[in-house]
């Protein structure tokens, strides 16, 4: 009967489980900061934005936080590993490769798209005839409900983009 045995651990294979460590790291980081990158970049107000890469940004942003978590926790493995032995510059490196993790984890949970969009606090109405702020050839979207009609200048909705109200009885929430 043959017995196997496993091959010893030299420091020629230490030193490519250290660089397969780094590598793994480094594309933790990578695809981490992709995901998050990304829809931040795809979905920018005032920009043309087609249906395949909102698509893509909505996906992304679904699974970022899935990713970011896996990768937080296994950039910190990999760092208690590659932390013996490593010299202070290369711990530099680690400590960053934790907190650049730990930043992509937190960003990921958060939705950006709050801090550009937000609702206007104190909207105060004026009637037509009143609004002298609006001229005849400026965009509105206009809301009727039960014969009550109120007209949202684009202008104004598009620096805040949500804006709550009642009309005819009716609560609503208007966007642009």
């Amino acid at each position: 009967m043959d017995v196997v045995t496993p091959a010893p651990v030299t420091a020629k294979t230490g030193t490519r489980y250290r660089k397969s460590a780094w590598t793994i790291l480094l594309l933790f980081a990578v695809v981490a900061l992709a995901m998050v990158a990304i829809p931040v970049w795809l979905i920018m107000p005032f920009k043309t934005q087609t249906p395949r890469g909102l698509d893509l940004a909505f996906t992304l942003k679904r699974w970022s936080p899935l990713v970011t978590l896996i990768g937080g926790v296994t950039t910190v493995a990999l760092t208690i590993y590659l932390w013996r032995g490593a010299r202070w510059f290369k711990r530099t490196v680690l400590v960053l490769f934790v907190a650049l993790a730990s930043l992509l984890g937190w960003f990921a949970r958060q939705n950006h798209f709050e801090w550009m969009f937000n609702p206007l606090p104190n909207a105060s109405f004026a009637k037509a005839s009143d609004a002298g702020f609006v001229a005849d050839t400026d965009q509105v979207m206009a809301v009727e409900i039960n014969d009550e009609a109120v007209a949202f200048p684009i202008r104004s909705m598009g620096y805040h983009h949500v804006i709550e109200d009642t009309i005819g009885g009716t609560p609503i929430v208007a966007t642009y």
